[in-house]
Protein backbone atom coordinates (compact mmCIF):
# COMPACT_ATOMS: atom_id res chain seq x y z
CA UNK A 1 0.00 0.00 0.00
CA UNK A 2 1.19 3.05 -1.00
CA UNK A 3 1.63 6.43 1.72
CA UNK A 4 -0.92 8.69 1.38
CA UNK A 5 -0.44 12.02 0.97
CA UNK A 6 -2.08 15.33 2.50
CA UNK A 7 -4.25 15.56 -0.55
CA UNK A 8 -5.40 11.75 -0.19
CA UNK A 9 -6.41 12.64 3.43
CA UNK A 10 -8.14 16.32 2.41
CA UNK A 11 -10.03 14.40 -0.65
CA UNK A 12 -11.44 11.53 1.87
CA UNK A 13 -12.59 14.49 4.41
CA UNK A 14 -14.07 16.28 2.04
CA UNK A 15 -16.23 12.94 0.30
CA UNK A 16 -17.44 12.20 3.62
CA UNK A 17 -18.42 15.91 4.76
CA UNK A 18 -20.19 16.31 1.15
CA UNK A 19 -22.17 12.80 1.72
CA UNK A 20 -23.29 14.23 5.58
CA UNK A 21 -24.69 17.68 3.80
CA UNK A 22 -26.13 15.72 0.88
CA UNK A 23 -27.64 13.69 3.77
CA UNK A 24 -28.81 16.47 6.22
CA UNK A 25 -30.36 18.24 3.01
CA UNK A 26 -32.17 15.47 2.13
CA UNK A 27 -33.46 14.95 5.63
CA UNK A 28 -34.27 18.60 5.56
CA UNK A 29 -36.48 18.07 2.50
CA UNK A 30 -38.25 15.50 3.76
CA UNK A 31 -38.51 16.10 7.11
CA UNK A 32 -37.18 19.47 8.33
CA UNK A 33 -40.15 22.12 7.58
CA UNK A 34 -38.57 23.67 4.99
CA UNK A 35 -35.65 24.19 7.45
CA UNK A 36 -32.63 25.68 5.94
CA UNK A 37 -28.93 24.75 7.33
CA UNK A 38 -28.13 27.31 8.95
CA UNK A 39 -31.83 27.72 10.95
CA UNK A 40 -31.16 23.54 11.68
CA UNK A 41 -27.78 24.30 13.17
CA UNK A 42 -29.47 26.97 14.75
CA UNK A 43 -32.08 25.44 16.35
CA UNK A 44 -29.98 22.45 17.47
CA UNK A 45 -27.42 24.76 19.19
CA UNK A 46 -30.66 25.82 21.02
CA UNK A 47 -31.62 22.54 21.82
CA UNK A 48 -28.47 21.65 23.28
CA UNK A 49 -27.48 24.88 25.08
CA UNK A 50 -31.30 25.49 26.69
CA UNK A 51 -31.27 28.88 28.14
CA UNK A 52 -28.02 29.61 25.62
CA UNK A 53 -28.13 33.74 24.56
CA UNK A 54 -27.73 34.81 20.95
CA UNK A 55 -24.52 35.79 21.70
CA UNK A 56 -23.26 32.51 22.30
CA UNK A 57 -24.12 31.25 19.23
CA UNK A 58 -21.90 33.90 17.40
CA UNK A 59 -18.98 32.85 19.50
CA UNK A 60 -20.39 29.34 18.85
CA UNK A 61 -20.64 29.47 15.28
CA UNK A 62 -18.33 32.68 14.27
CA UNK A 63 -21.39 34.09 12.37
CA UNK A 64 -22.27 38.09 11.82
CA UNK A 65 -24.56 39.05 15.00
CA UNK A 66 -27.23 39.92 12.22
CA UNK A 67 -27.04 37.10 10.57
CA UNK A 68 -27.71 35.22 13.47
CA UNK A 69 -30.35 37.87 14.63
CA UNK A 70 -32.03 37.05 11.61
CA UNK A 71 -32.26 33.41 11.81
CA UNK A 72 -33.39 32.99 15.28
CA UNK A 73 -35.76 35.68 14.69
CA UNK A 74 -37.55 33.25 12.04
CA UNK A 75 -37.32 30.81 13.96
CA UNK A 76 -39.33 32.38 17.01
CA UNK A 77 -41.98 33.40 14.03
CA UNK A 78 -41.92 29.59 13.36
CA UNK A 79 -42.52 28.67 16.70
CA UNK A 80 -39.40 26.49 17.27
CA UNK A 81 -37.69 28.59 19.55
CA UNK A 82 -38.70 31.32 22.51
CA UNK A 83 -37.10 33.78 24.42
CA UNK A 84 -37.44 35.11 28.00
CA UNK A 85 -34.86 38.05 29.66
CA UNK A 86 -32.08 36.52 31.35
CA UNK A 87 -32.44 37.47 35.08
CA UNK A 88 -28.65 38.98 35.22
CA UNK A 89 -28.74 41.20 32.34
CA UNK A 90 -32.01 42.37 31.32
CA UNK A 91 -30.53 43.73 27.97
CA UNK A 92 -30.40 39.91 27.20
CA UNK A 93 -32.35 37.24 26.31
CA UNK A 94 -32.58 33.73 27.16
CA UNK A 95 -33.21 31.30 24.16
CA UNK A 96 -35.06 27.88 24.25
CA UNK A 97 -36.40 25.62 21.86
CA UNK A 98 -40.18 25.21 22.30
CA UNK A 99 -41.41 21.49 22.27
CA UNK A 100 -42.51 21.73 18.67
CA UNK A 101 -39.06 22.72 18.11
CA UNK A 102 -37.21 19.63 20.31
CA UNK A 103 -39.52 17.46 18.64
CA UNK A 104 -38.10 18.74 15.06
CA UNK A 105 -34.91 18.36 16.23
CA UNK A 106 -35.47 14.78 17.48
CA UNK A 107 -36.27 13.80 14.12
CA UNK A 108 -33.19 15.90 12.94
CA UNK A 109 -31.14 13.74 15.37
CA UNK A 110 -32.50 10.20 14.07
CA UNK A 111 -31.10 11.01 10.63
CA UNK A 112 -27.98 11.98 11.85
CA UNK A 113 -27.89 8.47 13.90
CA UNK A 114 -28.57 6.67 10.94
CA UNK A 115 -26.32 8.20 8.62
CA UNK A 116 -23.52 7.66 11.60
CA UNK A 117 -24.30 4.37 11.62
CA UNK A 118 -24.62 3.77 8.11
CA UNK A 119 -20.88 5.59 7.84
CA UNK A 120 -19.71 3.29 10.53
CA UNK A 121 -20.86 0.27 9.73
CA UNK A 122 -18.22 -2.74 9.83
CA UNK A 123 -16.32 -1.10 12.46
CA UNK A 124 -15.33 -3.03 15.89
CA UNK A 125 -15.49 -0.93 19.12
CA UNK A 126 -11.97 -0.78 18.93
CA UNK A 127 -11.60 1.08 15.70
CA UNK A 128 -14.42 3.60 16.13
CA UNK A 129 -12.70 4.10 19.59
CA UNK A 130 -9.55 5.09 17.20
CA UNK A 131 -11.10 6.93 14.77
CA UNK A 132 -12.52 9.07 17.07
CA UNK A 133 -9.41 9.67 18.76
CA UNK A 134 -8.06 10.60 15.46
CA UNK A 135 -10.42 12.92 14.88
CA UNK A 136 -9.74 14.82 17.68
CA UNK A 137 -5.92 15.36 16.89
CA UNK A 138 -7.07 16.58 13.49
CA UNK A 139 -9.36 18.77 15.19
CA UNK A 140 -7.12 19.71 18.13
CA UNK A 141 -4.18 20.63 15.10
CA UNK A 142 -6.53 22.87 13.60
CA UNK A 143 -8.26 24.75 16.51
CA UNK A 144 -11.98 25.15 16.82
CA UNK A 145 -12.87 26.08 13.25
Amino acid sequence: MTKPTTNEVLDRLHHLMHGLRRHLRDAMRNDGEGLGPMEARCLAFFARRDGATQRDLVQHTGRDKAQIARVVRLLHERGLLHSRPDPDDGRSQRVSATAEGLALQRRMQQHLARFEKAMTAGLDERERTTLLALLDRLRDNVGEV
